[in-house]
Protein backbone atom coordinates (compact mmCIF):
# COMPACT_ATOMS: atom_id res chain seq x y z
CA UNK A 1 0.00 0.00 0.00
CA UNK A 2 0.95 3.59 -0.69
CA UNK A 3 1.80 6.00 2.32
CA UNK A 4 -1.07 8.70 2.96
CA UNK A 5 -0.10 12.04 1.93
CA UNK A 6 -1.25 12.84 5.77
CA UNK A 7 1.52 11.37 7.42
CA UNK A 8 5.07 13.48 8.45
CA UNK A 9 8.65 11.60 8.33
CA UNK A 10 8.45 10.89 11.87
CA UNK A 11 5.13 9.15 12.23
CA UNK A 12 5.81 6.97 9.23
CA UNK A 13 9.34 6.58 11.11
CA UNK A 14 6.99 5.49 14.57
CA UNK A 15 5.26 3.42 11.98
CA UNK A 16 7.98 1.67 10.63
CA UNK A 17 9.22 0.13 14.33
CA UNK A 18 5.75 -1.65 15.01
CA UNK A 19 4.89 -5.03 14.39
CA UNK A 20 3.84 -6.27 10.61
CA UNK A 21 0.55 -6.91 12.09
CA UNK A 22 -0.14 -3.47 13.75
CA UNK A 23 0.92 -1.90 10.59
CA UNK A 24 -1.44 -3.70 8.33
CA UNK A 25 -4.18 -2.76 11.00
CA UNK A 26 -2.93 1.09 10.45
CA UNK A 27 -3.06 0.82 6.54
CA UNK A 28 -6.77 -0.81 6.58
CA UNK A 29 -7.37 2.08 8.91
CA UNK A 30 -5.51 4.78 6.61
CA UNK A 31 -7.42 3.12 3.73
CA UNK A 32 -10.68 3.33 5.49
CA UNK A 33 -10.26 6.66 6.18
CA UNK A 34 -9.77 7.32 2.63
CA UNK A 35 -12.60 5.94 1.40
CA UNK A 36 -14.82 7.61 4.09
CA UNK A 37 -13.60 11.11 2.64
CA UNK A 38 -13.89 10.25 -0.69
CA UNK A 39 -17.51 9.03 -0.95
CA UNK A 40 -18.33 11.83 1.82
CA UNK A 41 -16.58 14.19 -1.12
CA UNK A 42 -19.37 12.81 -3.46
CA UNK A 43 -22.06 13.88 -1.34
CA UNK A 44 -24.29 17.06 -2.26
CA UNK A 45 -23.24 19.85 -0.01
CA UNK A 46 -26.87 20.15 2.16
CA UNK A 47 -26.27 16.27 3.06
CA UNK A 48 -22.46 16.19 4.33
CA UNK A 49 -21.82 16.72 7.90
CA UNK A 50 -24.97 14.68 8.69
CA UNK A 51 -28.72 16.92 9.99
CA UNK A 52 -28.01 19.55 11.86
CA UNK A 53 -31.11 18.83 13.85
CA UNK A 54 -32.44 16.11 15.41
CA UNK A 55 -34.46 14.12 12.84
CA UNK A 56 -37.48 11.44 13.64
CA UNK A 57 -36.56 7.78 13.75
CA UNK A 58 -37.78 4.83 12.80
CA UNK A 59 -40.00 4.15 15.79
CA UNK A 60 -40.82 7.94 16.65
CA UNK A 61 -37.92 8.42 18.98
CA UNK A 62 -35.81 11.45 17.99
CA UNK A 63 -31.83 11.32 17.60
CA UNK A 64 -28.69 13.39 17.76
CA UNK A 65 -25.21 12.54 17.36
CA UNK A 66 -26.18 8.92 17.81
CA UNK A 67 -28.42 9.58 21.02
CA UNK A 68 -32.07 8.31 20.94
CA UNK A 69 -34.19 10.88 22.46
CA UNK A 70 -37.73 9.81 23.17
CA UNK A 71 -40.33 11.91 23.86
Amino acid sequence: MSTPDFLDEAEIARRNTLPAAARRALEEADARKAKEAEDAAALPEDERGGPRKIEPTRYGDWERKGIAYDF
